[in-house]
């Protein structure tokens, strides 16, 4: 996901995918799991009890959207959020993201996490 040349705000595009890739409760919930911390294809599987297929299309869908970023460890794809994202994490002093166009919050419990991780 990369910034608008005007300032922060996304263009309408940029905006309309974000919020496409947010607009499904897997997706929601990877998001989630992956703002308290990095981690591995293997382990969202677990986590979230879905199939392998259906997490990576997912994660493809979130990294195509710029708020993921996948990073190879021999035959294992871990995850994280994207640098943008983080970023818009911290600029609301990670209470919720902020993308310029629009903003997304997260439950408390997520939240929490994310403080007591870092």
């Amino acid at each position: 996901m990369k910034r608008a040349s005007t300032g922060d705000m996304l263009t309408s595009s940029q905006c309309a995918t974000v919020l496409k890739a947010l607009a499904d409760e897997t997706r929601l919930r990877l998001l989630e799991s992956l703002l308290v911390e990095e981690k591995c294809v293997t382990e969202l599987v677990r986590e979230l009890r879905c199939p392998q297929p259906h997490i990576s299309h997912h994660l493809r869908i979130l990294r195509d959207a710029g708020l993921v970023e996948g990073l190879r460890e021999g035959k294992q794809v871990c995850y994280r959020i994207a640098p943008t994202v983080q970023r818009a994490l911290s600029n609301r002093q990670g209470q919720a993201l902020n993308f310029g166009c629009c903003e997304v919050r997260f439950p408390e419990t997520v939240l929490a996490a994310i403080g007591h991780v870092r």
